[in-house]
This record gives C-alpha cells, sequence and structure tokens, in this order.
C-alpha cells in the first residue's frame, strides 16, 4: 500500500516556526510519519484557524493492565495534547470482541462483553497518568459500530477490497501456509478504520505493527469524503532484557502499576544503551534536554546518574514526587550497599531440577544462556546470599533468593 500526498498544493500557507517545532516534536522518536508534508500543511492551517487538529489513539481493552510499553503512544499523544491539540483516547469496546489479528499466526479469541468492561474500566484511568485527563475525549467505538447493524456492516466492507486486506504481512503468510484466516478477522482493520471516519481524525497513532490498519484508516476517510488522516507509527519498546519487546508474556516488563520501589530498581536494570531508547520514548525530557545529557555522558558524566533521574521521573509520574524521592533512597539503601529488598519480585520458573544459566533467564534476571553464564564466571550471582561458583549447578523445586549483580533480584520459585 503506497502513500502520496492527497492535499492540493493550492492550500500552501508560510511555514511558521511553531509549525517546524510542532513537526519536530511529532517526530521525536517516531518510526514513521505518513505523509509529512500533508501534516506540516495540517498543523499550519490548524495555527492559522485556531481549531486544534484532532489526534486519535485507540486501544481495545484486552487486559485490565498497562505496562511501559503501552505508554509509549500515550506519552507522544501528551506531547501533540501540550501543543494545545485534541486528543481522542478511544477505548475499542467494540473491536476487542473481533479480536486484533495484528502479527498474529493464529486467530486471537476474541473476549466475553464482561471482560471487556472490566478491563475498560482501569484504562483510562491508567492512561490519566500519561494524559491529562481534562483535556483528552473518552470515546467508545460501540457508539457508532452496533448502531451500523448488518446492513452497515455490508456497506462499509463493500468499500474494500479482498485482495488489499491480504496485502497485510500476517494475512499473507497464514494464506500461504494453510493456517486459518476467519471471515471475522478481515473485518477488524475495516472497523478500526471507520473509527478514524466517525471521529474525522486528523492524525491517527498506533504501534509499528498497525501501520496497515491506520492506513486503512486513510482510505476509508477518501471514500467517505474526507480528508484522510495522517499516520504516526511508534517503535515498540524493548523490556528489561533489551532483545524481545516489552510484554508480560516473556516477563520483561514494567508495569505502570508496579509499585515504586520495584519501578525504580526495574528501570536502573535496563542497559545504558538501552537508556536513551527509553528517554526518547517516554521522557518528558525536551529534546535539548536528553541531547545534553547524552553530551554530558560523553564528557564523563556516569550514566548511572541520568538512569537515576529516568527512573526518578517515571515513578513520579505514576505514584507522585514522594513517592520517587523515598524509592531513590531505598534503591541507593539496599543496592549501592548491597542490601536486598523486602518486596523482592516474585517469579515461578518450571523445570525441576533446573540448570542455573536456564533459571536466569526464565526468570529475566539475564538476558540469555550466555549472559547468565558469564555473570557467574564473574562471581556475580548469589542464591541465598551464597555465591555460585558451578556452571553446571542445578536447582530442585523450591523457593530461593536469587541476585546478580547488585541490581537484579528475585524470589524464584523452581516447580
Amino acid at each position: 500500500m503506497t502513500e502520496s500526498s492527497p492535499l492540493s498544493p493550492q492550500t500552501e500557507l508560510p511555514v511558521t516556526p511553531s509549525a517546524r517545532r510542532a513537526l519536530e516534536v511529532a517526530k521525536r522518536g517516531c518510526d514513521e510519519l505518513l505523509v509529512e508534508q500533508d501534516f506540516l500543511r495540517k498543523i499550519i492551517r490548524s495555527e492559522a484557524s485556531g481549531q486544534p487538529l484532532r489526534i486519535k489513539l485507540g486501544l481495545d481493552p484486552t487486559a485490565p493492565d498497562l505496562h511501559l510499553g503501552h505508554t509509549v503512544v500515550l506519552n507522544k499523544m501528551r506531547q501533540l495534547q501540550d501543543l494545545g491539540h485534541t486528543v481522542i483516547f478511544l477505548i475499542g469496546d467494540f473491536t476487542a470482541m473481533i479480536g486484533d489479528p495484528s502479527g498474529r499466526n493464529i486467530t486471537r479469541p476474541p473476549l466475553t462483553r464482561e471482560q471487556i468492561e472490566a478491563n475498560a474500566q482501569t484504562y483510562f484511568q491508567q492512561a490519566s497518568l500519561v494524559l491529562d485527563a481534562a483535556r483528552t475525549e473518552i470515546r467508545y467505538n460501540s457508539e457508532w459500530s452496533d448502531p451500523l447493524g448488518a446492513r452497515g456492516m455490508i456497506q462499509l466492507a463493500s468499500r474494500y477490497t479482498l485482495a488489499r486486506m491480504l496485502e497485510r504481512d500476517d494475512f499473507t503468510r497464514r494464506y500461504r501456509g494453510g493456517i486459518p484466516i476467519s471471515v471475522h478477522e478481515l473485518l477488524y482493520p475495516l472497523m478500526q478504520g471507520y473509527d478514524s471516519v466517525a471521529l474525522k481524525s486528523d492524525l491517527e497513532l498506533g504501534g509499528t505493527d498497525q501501520k496497515f490498519n491506520l492506513l486503512v484508516g486513510r482510505e476509508l476517510q477518501k471514500e467517505y469524503g474526507q480528508e484522510p488522516q495522517c499516520i504516526l507509527t511508534m517503535p515498540l519498546l524493548e523490556g528489561l532484557d533489551g532483545v524481545e519487546k516489552m510484554s508480560k508474556s516473556k516477563n520483561n516488563y514494567i508495569a505502570i502499576t508496579d509499585v515504586p520501589d520495584q519501578m525504580f530498581g526495574k528501570i536502573m536494570s535496563i542497559s545504558d544503551d538501552l537508556m536513551w531508547k527509553y528517554y526518547e520514548l517516554l521522557s518528558s525530557a525536551t529534546i535539548e534536554q536528553t541531547a545534553a545529557l547524552r553530551a554530558g555522558c560523553a564528557a564523563g558524566l556516569n550514566p548511572r546518574d541520568v538512569k537515576v533521574r529516568l527512573a526518578g521521573e517515571m515513578v513520579a509520574r505514576f505514584h507522585g514526587a514522594a513517592a520517587a524521592d523515598a524509592a531513590r533512597a531505598g534503591f541507593e539503601a539496599r543496592f549501592s550497599r548491597g542490601a536486598l529488598p523486602d518486596d523482592l519480585q516474585e517469579v515461578q520458573v518450571a523445570g525441576a531440577p533446573i540448570a542455573i544459566a536456564q533459571l536466569l533467564k526464565q526468570a529475566g534476571l539475564a538476558a540469555s544462556g550466555s549472559e547468565a553464564l558469564r555473570n557467574i564466571e564473574q562471581g556475580g550471582v548469589r542464591i541465598d546470599g551464597d555465591r555460585v561458583t558451578d556452571k553446571g549447578l542445578k536447582l530442585e523445586a523450591g523457593r530461593y533468593v536469587v541476585q546478580v549483580g547488585k541490581r537484579r533480584a528475585a524470589r524464584v520459585t523452581v516447580v
């Protein structure tokens, strides 16, 4: 699916410094902005008319809690909100019943109405820890999707071809591999695209895995006689292992509901290189401030001090400044002086008797088996306070306090 600018050059207005700045803010940390010139024109027209842009983010309430990976797009929304634009937090209570097939090799099981309603109750409350709730428009896509009915759904489906739908990578792979694709899955991109029509969206945000669905929104807006939205995709944030995207299933996540000490310690455990991506995608620090921190590290500033700043900012965002100060003091007391926290993360791993390297990997205390072995060789691994020297050690079923260096520790149950 290729993209070109559909806006007439006759609508050109002078590019102001504030418009350039707004474009720079929008592009900071993003993977792609389509179509950039269209978005710049929208910004310029918005400035000239005093009419804010309508910026949309849709999230299906498929789980009760959000982690920092989810907040990447929310943080971008807040940046655009602070520029004076209208942000729309769309809860996909209708589309969640279909199940988004993006990136899936199998059909995603649809949720029940009861599950969706339970999850939706917490979504905006958690999102409001990033967005300014008083300036956020909250919508549910069942508002316009339920009234469509069978006739409306058929009419909507007539506006998009099967050939274009099968251009989606995951659909193509499944079709060629003989893996079933249910008809209802083909409806998901259409319904997400129709959300943009209903909301008259100027810009839609999403992760890189949402690009196809966002482009469908552009096409449907054209079909309905609207100026097509621009789309902005954000990278998927790597988790604590620095390799896989942040995910609860991979146990490499930082939940926004984590207690302050746990959140602070997890952020301090990320690598120095990954720290800069977290700054770019999560921090409210300006482009200039982040550049100054990078320059400071190049000139001899300890990256650990910069990471402390980031950890403090994240804890303050979700728990308040006092909690951030206490978490920092607790971290210094526990880890800098070698003490262990009272509220160690609880982890369960399977496979008793399990090799120590595999345990460290499964528990999220090492990114790989080879890294785990290096930590053992360097004398940085302790079980219940005793240093591990045997790389071939196997642990029977039981409960252990496992420590890797000064920053990573967990209470691990082996089953």
